[in-house]
């Protein structure tokens, strides 16, 4: 594990970048949301709500499923419009003077953060450790760290207990579960945690959910530290539409749902790793234990395989723009079997193609 000042990777560069204008008919792996969301039930909530368009958003309800599906007081929710918007809120309202970002990980936080005019310091986990996180590395007088689990892009699950370690008095500890609730019982999660300092946890509504469109999600915080968020917040952030699907994601119904799609993404995950491992004796290396609906490869020419899966029909995540990778890194979605087996096959001709 080592630390680095900013390099020059795009930090603004996400997946749906590969599936915009001429790869909108590509086969999708490069995006992060759960293939065939929302669900038609969850579609006729939102739609719904459109009803009351006419006033301005009421986000109580919605703050309030949240706050009872984490066992926690509603003082410490707060509803965004997408964990995007919380990475900015952090940004503007704390005082920060030693921010620090753990990475391979979702390039948003440092971004804002450095909009914001903060000095980011960068501790990057290395591929020799599995990109696990030991507490030890992280400078002690950071007042601010983030991190996120289970990690995007390397799928990295770090145990709630090392998180926890990282918590120190004067410390805001920002932990990133956008894609927690896609683990079969929402393992090492600190969500609704009151006995951790200075812990801000980030959870997400579109990935699961098939909600990018619609931006939702929440914060769960102390009281003063969402009092502070909420004052940096615009006025009626998240629309009426966004709030009637937090409610509804928030009902036992929708939990249950949730808790049966991680069971089925890990095991078409352990499907999508066991073909990927065939790859070996082309050079394919899988970073192992994921956890999360995607996975992480390192293989000779990526760049060139990438471009030849493009031509085939499928979009990838290119790896480089992660601090932390290179170019001979990608980020695959997980999908059904039968998507992944098509998949498998048209890697097998790209990567035949880019050998030349």
């Amino acid at each position: 594990m080592r630390t680095e000042p900013a390099g020059a990777h795009d930090l603004r560069h996400h997946g749906d970048a590969e599936v915009r204008d001429d790869g909108a008919k590509l086969t999708d792996l490069a995006v992060n949301v759960r293939a065939d969301t929302p669900p038609a039930w969850l579609r006729e909530r939102i739609a719904g709500s459109l009803a009351g368009l006419a006033a301005y958003p009421d986000g109580r309800a919605a703050r309030a499923a949240v706050a009872a599906r984490h066992g926690v007081a509603v003082e410490r929710v707060l509803l965004t419009a997408g964990a995007a918007e919380a990475f900015v809120l952090l940004a503007r309202a704390l005082t920060v003077r030693h921010a620090v970002v753990v990475h391979p990980q979702f390039t948003e936080p440092e971004a804002a953060l450095r909009d914001a005019g903060h000095p980011v310091e960068r501790v990057l986990l290395r591929e020799a450790d599995g990109f696990r996180l030991d507490p030890a590395v992280v400078p002690e007088d950071a007042d601010l760290v983030v991190v996120g689990n289970p990690t995007n892009p390397t799928s990295v699950l770090h145990p709630a207990a090392t998180l926890a370690e990282l918590a120190r008095p004067g410390r805001t500890l920002v932990v990133d579960e956008a894609f927690l609730d896609a683990v079969p019982g929402e393992r090492e999660a600190l969500a609704g945690r009151t006995d951790v300092p200075g812990l801000v946890v980030l959870r997400s509504l579109t990935k699961t959910w098939g909600l990018a469109g619609l931006r939702i999600g929440y914060v769960l915080a102390a009281p003063e530290t969402i009092a502070a968020l909420e004052r940096a917040q615009p006025l009626w952030p998240v629309s009426t539409p966004a709030l009637a699907a937090a409610q509804a994601c928030m009902e036992p119904r929708a939990l249950a749902e949730a808790a049966h799609a991680a069971h089925r993404v890990a095991t078409d995950r352990a499907h999508l790793v066991a073909g990927l491992r065939e790859f070996a004796p082309d050079g394919l290396r899988v970073v192992e234990p994921a956890e999360g609906p995607f996975v992480l490869v390192r293989l000779p020419r990526a760049t060139a395989v990438r471009r030849h899966l493009r031509d085939l029909g499928w979009a990838v995540r290119r790896g480089d723009t992660f601090p932390g990778l290179d170019e001979e890194w990608l980020r695959l979605a997980v999908r059904d079997r039968p998507t992944v087996n098509r998949f498998l096959q048209a890697l097998d001709q790209a990567v035949t193609l880019a050998k030349g």
